[in-house]
């Protein structure tokens, strides 16, 4: 009886019974894991889907939307350079270099949105007196479009990264502001009147008590402002600058080459989507202890 005891400790893949363990089968609660980590798929691949499909059916308009495989072969070449390309080949292998072209450029310009934004926001929202001062001119600028701004940009700055910067940077200040003006007013004044109770100073005020208390309204202004940054750059390079991947869908299109085209496209789309979930990232950090309080 000893050693059978010790042969079934030391076998625990035999079941009671003496036979191998069922595998394992996956109950609701990971399928559902499963299906909700799928959802955001589910739309893109009905896209590629239905893209593969018209390709293949020749549905596609000539000339217009290439295949898809056309595509992926043109974007390959784009990123990674194509074997025995020539100086005519002006898209082989540049696609990291037009990508940090913009990249660097949004970034400039998204932080000096971002910064000028939060600033500015704070004041306005604390400060009755800086609101009447400043809030009817911001509201008479906003509505102007950024395209707008472009003659005056480039007579301004040139042709150039300066143009590009400062109309990004137009773009992402007006989301920021306003969100932040909006979280700077919604504080509690119970709070406010228990910080001044403590002794602390108006300035201290501001970024102890107001400022992290916008913190949600800024971040969901900055995730508005980059999608802004995106587009005011792709209109920024088509116009007045050579180089980045604005310049190369314009470029692109000039020539003919609608599978580059439509690779930048995409390209852009994920930049943009990369961008956002790294504030998103940041927020979390940030905001731990707001998503701590909900879950």
């Amino acid at each position: 009886m000893s050693g059978t005891g010790t042969q079934q400790t030391m076998n625990p893949a035999l079941a009671k019974d003496g036979a191998p363990p069922r595998a394992a089968v996956p109950d609701a609660a990971s399928l559902a894991r499963l299906g909700r980590g799928l959802q955001p798929l589910a739309v893109p691949g009905l896209v590629v889907l239905a893209w593969l499909g018209l390709g293949a059916l020749n549905m596609l308009p000539a000339g217009i939307v290439p295949k898809l495989p056309a595509v992926l072969i043109d974007w390959y070449y784009w990123v990674f350079g194509r074997p025995g390309a020539t100086a005519f080949d002006t898209y082989s292998g540049t696609w990291l270099n037009a990508v940090l072209y913009s990249g660097w450029r949004v970034v400039r310009g998204f932080a000096l949105g971002v910064a000028a934004g939060v600033v500015l926001g704070v004041l306005i929202g604390w400060s009755a007196t800086i609101s009447r001062l400043l809030d009817p001119t911001i509201q008479l600028i906003r509505p102007i479009p950024i395209t707008a701004w472009i003659p005056f940009a480039i007579a301004w700055f040139g042709i150039g990264d300066g143009n590009a910067i400062f109309l990004i940077a137009l773009g992402a200040f007006f989301p920021v502001v306003l969100n932040t003006i909006h979280g700077a007013r919604d504080i509690n004044k119970n709070l406010v009147r228990a910080a001044r109770m403590m002794g602390i100073s108006e300035w201290r005020l501001l970024l102890k008590v107001i400022l992290p208390n916008a913190l949600p309204n800024i971040f969901t202004g900055m995730r508005l402002a980059m999608g802004i940054a995106w587009t005011i750059l792709i209109v920024a390079e088509m116009i007045s600058i050579r180089g980045g991947v604005g310049y190369v869908l314009w470029d692109a299109y000039y020539v003919s080459r609608m599978e580059i085209v439509v690779a930048d496209m995409i390209t852009v789309g994920l930049l943009g989507f990369l961008s956002d979930r790294i504030i998103v990232l940041v927020e979390r950090q940030v905001l731990a202890w707001k998503h701590a309080h909900h879950s």
